[in-house]
């Protein structure tokens, strides 16, 4: 018989890098950055919407903000427009609040076949979940140490 022997990881690495063609990483970043950052106009423009146009005081504003980013994302996401933006975008749509939503969105999308309770409300959060867990727990690491600090 033949014996197929497994190449050590080091001899993997170099396989994949030398078939892996080089990203242009300077483009990437760029990009990234401008879509992080029309992103944020977005945000901006709700802002100025909600508070010149529909007269809503700063407090309700700052909700309604974030809460629109969600929905146009989730949205986005339902039509299947998030993820043709993200394949260009990368980061830029990742790392905001909509790249969160896009997290919790798409498994709910994936998984709605299998049940409303086994299948979207058990993978809803598959991707996000640990976002969430460790988030939480980074924030009550940071302020204990910010409580402390101040004693």
């Amino acid at each position: 018989g033949v014996v197929f022997m497994r190449p050590t990881n080091k001899e993997y690495s170099k396989t994949v890098k030398k078939k892996s063609p080089p990203s242009p990483k300077l483009k990437d970043m760029l990009w990234a950055f401008c879509v992080g950052g029309f992103i944020c106009v977005i945000g901006q423009l709700l802002n100025e919407l909600y508070t010149s146009v529909c007269g809503l005081n700063e407090e309700i504003v700052k909700m309604l903000v974030p809460t629109s980013l969600i929905f146009l994302s989730a949205l986005l996401t339902g039509l299947k427009l998030f993820d043709k933006i993200a394949k260009h975008a990368g980061a830029g749509t990742l790392v905001p609040i909509t790249g969160f939503a896009n997290a919790v969105v798409s498994p709910a999308i994936e998984f709605k076949s299998e049940g409303w309770v086994l299948g979207l409300g058990a993978k809803m959060f598959v991707i996000a979940g640990p976002v969430i867990v460790y988030g939480t727990l980074a924030s009550v690491v940071y302020g204990l140490i910010y409580w402390i600090i101040k004693m």
